[in-house]
């Protein structure tokens, strides 16, 4: 939530440990997105998470 909120990232791997240390996205999160990193497709998923739970509260106000 918190990185899918931020104006910039900096998004580091690909992997962890030895695999890691390069930058492998930069950019505002839906550029990170694109780029399909691992912290790109997290971000996708939560977004359309995000915008289903939107839609059925806009369908749904009162939960039910």
């Amino acid at each position: 939530d918190v990185i899918a909120e931020a104006d910039w990232v900096i998004d580091m791997g690909p992997e962890g440990g030895t695999g890691g240390g390069k930058v492998a996205a930069l950019g505002t999160p839906e550029a990170v997105m694109a780029k399909g990193t691992h912290t790109g497709v997290a971000l996708r998923a939560l977004m359309t998470r995000s915008a289903a739970a939107k839609e059925i509260s806009r369908l749904v106000p009162d939960g039910r």
